[in-house]
């Protein structure tokens, strides 16, 4: 699966290091070339997708400072998480002009229906209870890429690339 558009990525937000891992698998089994990166927690979700972090982060083979000044393509968000939890990320990834319109996709273990609803209620994309059978989860992956990746219709990057300019930020305040 090759990305539609430059500077795609996909953003794993999984404190536990074994999900996390699962992803990357299945992402490779199925075939998503696409770059990733792994936040392990709220904080480091928050600066990977806002941009505020320019340290090179776990990835694959791509420009650590084009990912970190570019929000992310997708985001696969785990609800539980230390700190903050997943629906705070969402609510302030859903508050910021950079990821308002990302796709985010709540991956989790969580069977309460109030989490469900929650997520919605925030903005989710999708809500996807992570199986326990990998062949399963590899599926579901691959569809979850698939349709956010290659069948569904963002905005043009230079949008996202706009909101991290000076221009974009005395425009608003011109407004």
């Amino acid at each position: 699966m090759e990305p539609n558009t430059p500077h795609v990525t996909i953003l794993i937000v999984e404190d536990n290091p074994d999900d996390a891992e699962l992803a990357v698998i299945a992402l490779r089994q199925g075939g998503v070339k696409t770059p990733y990166r792994i936040a392990r927690n709220a904080d480091e979700a928050l600066e990977f997708a806002l941009g505020r972090n320019l340290s090179a982060p776990e990835s694959a083979d791509t420009n650590a400072h084009t990912m970190a000044t570019i929000p992310p393509t997708l985001i696969l968000l785990d609800l539980k998480l230390p700190g903050k939890s997943g629906l705070e990320v969402l609510k302030e990834l859903r508050a910021a002009p950079a990821t308002r319109y990302v796709p985010i996709v709540v991956l989790t273990t969580s069977i309460l229906e109030e989490d469900m609803i929650q997520s919605y209620e925030n903005g989710a994309n999708s809500f996807i209870r992570k199986p326990v059978d990998f062949s399963t989860f590899l599926r579901e992956i691959d569809l979850v890429c698939h349709y956010w990746l290659e069948t569904n219709l963002q905005p043009k990057k230079n949008l996202f690339e706009d909101v991290f300019s000076d221009n974009y930020i005395a425009r608003e305040y011109r407004s």
